[in-house]
């Protein structure tokens, strides 16, 4: 089958590989030949990805089921840069990726361009730049599909914790312009006036893993972890739901659960692989209507990648952190 850019002069590209865990210092910048499209997979030219914590801890093997050597990064956003027929997509249009194994069952992100599967390319209505346009895949579908877990109506109360994170930011914006009363937490009482620019109607402080309000919740958002779990439990309404979604705390399993301590509250989790070309649509209809972007903190190029990984861990950044190929 042949591709819709039929050139069969060997191209290269940039990628950054990494062949064990470890620091920054595994990341080599090396060149690679630019894959081909074949009947399920078309290849994306990557301008711009986000760079967070989860992909610090692949790197230092803190993800067990990915296998090295590997690109990490698991998300993109880009152009159709080779594809086939019937593939329902044509050379230079704009689209983004998101999980789907990219990154981690197979080569992600952090490249110029990905071989990439077709189901896991979605369109998007966006006239923006690169780096702009790279703060959504995986935060906002992140933030989308949390509060959609909550399944709350307008006017009703959610929580969001961790709330000057990116993925927390963009559940402020989204979860205002959906019609919810939005509180957000933050562990540094001078960061409260930021996260009331963003939009939050409320802040709370969290202390030490404890909420310090005794009001009830209809719904909450924990991007912290498994760590606050219990507390974020003992903060909800009765038939309410909490959604654990972030692993700012960096531990995957909750300690000590019962689920007698549930007394008619509800947990769920959301994970942005769960994602559809309908669920794009919808989230970047509410992007366009709402103008709807949140802060970038730094923008690195992708001979800088070791930076942008350092950056992330080390910077108490309220913003997305994101790396551009262009």
């Amino acid at each position: 089958m042949k591709s819709v850019i039929d050139n069969e002069e060997e191209r290269f590209m940039k990628a950054v590989v990494i062949d064990h865990p470890g620091n920054t210092d595994v990341l080599k910048l090396v060149e690679r030949p630019i894959p081909h499209a074949d009947a399920t997979h078309s290849v994306m030219k990557i301008h711009a990805f986000g760079v967070h914590r989860y992909e610090v801890l692949t790197r230092e093997g803190g993800s067990p089921t990915v296998k090295f050597p590997r690109v990490i990064g698991v998300e993109a956003v880009g152009e159709i840069h080779e594809t086939t027929a019937g593939s329902g997509f044509k050379q230079g249009q704009r689209v983004i990726t998101l999980n789907g194994g990219f990154g981690r069952e197979f080569d992600g992100s952090e490249q110029e361009y990905a071989l990439v599967p077709n189901k896991t390319l979605y369109t998007v209505d966006f006239d923006g730049d690169w780096v702009t346009l790279a703060q959504y895949p995986e935060t906002f579908v992140t933030a989308w599909g949390s509060i959609k877990a909550l399944r709350l109506q307008p006017g009703q109360t959610m929580l969001v914790r961790g709330g000057t994170s990116a993925v927390g930011l963009a559940m402020i914006k989204l979860a205002k312009a959906s019609g919810l009363k939005i509180v957000a937490t933050t562990r540094k009482p001078e960061r409260a006036d930021l996260l009331s620019a963003q939009g939050a109607d409320e802040v709370v402080l969290d202390k030490d893993g404890q909420l310090q309000t005794d009001t009830m919740y209809d719904g909450i958002v924990d991007l912290v972890g498994t760590a606050t779990v219990h507390d974020s439990l003992a903060h909800i309404k009765v038939g309410g739901t909490a959604c654990v979604v972030g692993l700012l705390a960096g531990d995957w399993v909750m300690k000590d659960f019962s689920p007698f301590e549930l007394q008619n509250r509800y947990i769920t989790d959301y994970d942005s692989g769960f994602v559809d070309q309908p669920m794009i649509d919808e989230l970047f209809d509410l992007i366009k209507h709402n103008h709807i972007e949140i802060p970038i903190s730094k923008v690195f190029p992708l001979t800088e990648i070791a930076a942008a990984h350092d950056y992330v861990m080390d910077n108490p950044q309220m913003g997305e952190v994101i790396v551009t190929n262009d």
